[in-house]
């Protein structure tokens, strides 16, 4: 089956929500804080990518320095993937941490693609035989090698020949709450790319839902889940989410029946995070419930509002103050869609492109892909055709430095530019510290 993402609908701009998204709205257009919670959304990349080199830094502009640098990369890359045999574990640690700097930070297709099956085989043996902390290393080396080699054949094939070791980690209950944390993130970041097949699709939805299930009752109330599992319910809550993204809608259906009355449990957790998520996954059900049936309404709307409206007003002093002013922020945007409001458009510049986010699947995809790549990220929205491809951002731009020296803004624009934002974000966190602000 070709990946369920090329069915997916065309999002305003031209751009297919398959390739996943938030859709942040505005609560309260009156409110301070949502305009300070706007501002922080509207994100700009100010961190290069490890190990990357371009033509702004004056790095690529010298063909014979820039092949110098990959050759001496590559010889470092080979020594990481030769220590990963090694008898010390923490030996391969640092090399598992080594490799997922480098993948994570540049794109190395050409020499993964020539050593993915010995790659393989000693991610098979870290997986199989290591414990905690490297287990969760080569997860996330998996992951990452998986959007290396995007949904070609060869991605196929090592999400195949791994998959059973990643659920078996994520499914022991006495491994590293860690290690299977991580597993949970990878078995979906790799499904999300690799997996060609519906089945293996609804295979690893069901071996996801069925970790975070266990903690929402068939009552009202959800069991108590300790507090090292919250890592642990949160990742496989939004590796699942991913993979609803792609998700055939026939199979959809079903999913809301079974899961929409049971997640708003979550949302009573003593884990900020896990609430967020919790909250993020409702909106994202009603976008996929929405896209099926324009008027969707579930049972128990108005407990579900309730539910919501208290989050998105919580504010309890025994929470970290930014806890409840991310809580509250992410609520209200929930609460307003939920109840029938647009989308809040969300912006992400890199280079000198930016890319738009109008919708709750759009966002978690983007989450997604963050969360693995970190401060790479941008650096594969710039040039990786699996990232650009899923965006809708068209081919790879092949910018010269006189391109790149064109559209840099003069020093002097810059500081005008950042002084009128920080005055503006001044007054925006002014208003929100009046606790005025908190009432609607």
């Amino acid at each position: 089956m070709p990946r369920a993402r090329k069915g997916n609908t065309p999002r305003k701009g031209g751009q297919r929500r398959g390739g996943g998204a938030r859709s942040s709205t505005q609560a309260d257009s009156g409110s301070s804080e949502d305009e300070a919670a706007s501002e922080a959304r509207s994100t700009t990349s100010e961190c290069p990518s490890l190990l990357s080199t371009t033509a702004e830094d004056g790095l690529g502009a010298n063909g014979v320095d820039e092949q110098g640098q990959q050759e001496e990369l590559e010889e470092k890359l080979k020594e990481y993937v030769d220590r990963l045999t090694d008898k010390s574990a923490k030996i391969r640690q640092g090399a598992l941490e080594s490799l997922r700097l480098a993948l994570a930070s540049r794109l190395l297709p050409d020499f993964l693609l020539e050593r993915r099956l010995t790659l393989a085989d000693a991610l098979e043996k870290c997986l199989r035989k290591g414990k905690g902390e490297e287990q969760a290393l080569a997860a996330a080396v998996l992951g990452l090698l998986c959007v290396q080699l995007g949904p070609g054949p060869k991605g196929e094939e090592l999400f195949h020949s791994l998959q059973p070791l990643l659920v078996s980690v994520l499914g022991d209950s006495m491994a590293s709450p860690v290690a299977r944390l991580h597993c949970a993130s990878a078995l979906g970041l790799s499904c999300y790319v690799a997996a060609a097949d519906v089945q293996d699709l609804v295979s690893c939805l069901t071996c996801l839902e069925g970790v975070f299930s266990r903690s929402c009752g068939v009552s009202s109330t959800a069991p108590v889940v300790p507090a090292s599992l919250h890592g642990l319910l949160c990742a496989a809550l939004q590796a699942w989410a991913l993979l609803l993204t792609i998700c055939p809608s026939s199979h959809v259906r079903h999913i809301l029946s079974r899961q929409l009355p049971r997640l708003p449990q979550l949302l009573s957790s003593d884990s900020v995070n896990l609430r967020i998520a919790a909250g993020e996954t409702i909106a994202l059900l009603f976008e996929l419930a929405r896209d099926l049936e324009e008027d969707f309404v579930c049972e128990d709307m108005e407990a579900l509002r309730a539910v919501l409206r208290s989050l998105a007003t919580d504010s309890n002093k025994h929470r970290a103050k930014a806890d409840r002013r991310r809580q509250r922020s992410t609520f209200r945007a929930v609460l307003h869609f939920v109840e029938g409001g647009e989308c809040e458009e969300e912006t992400i510049r890199f280079g000198i492109e930016v890319l738009y986010m109008d919708s709750w699947a759009r966002h978690r995809v983007y989450a997604a892909f963050k969360d693995a790549l970190g401060s790479g990220m941008h650096h594969h929205l710039q040039n990786n055709e699996l990232l650009r491809d899923i965006f809708g951002l068209g081919p790879v731009l092949v910018l010269d430095a006189t391109t790149l020296k064109a559209c840099k803004v003069p020093r002097f624009e810059k500081h005008l530019y950042n002084a009128a934002a920080f005055k503006a974000r001044t007054k925006a966190r002014s208003r929100v510290r009046d606790k005025r602000a908190d009432i609607l």
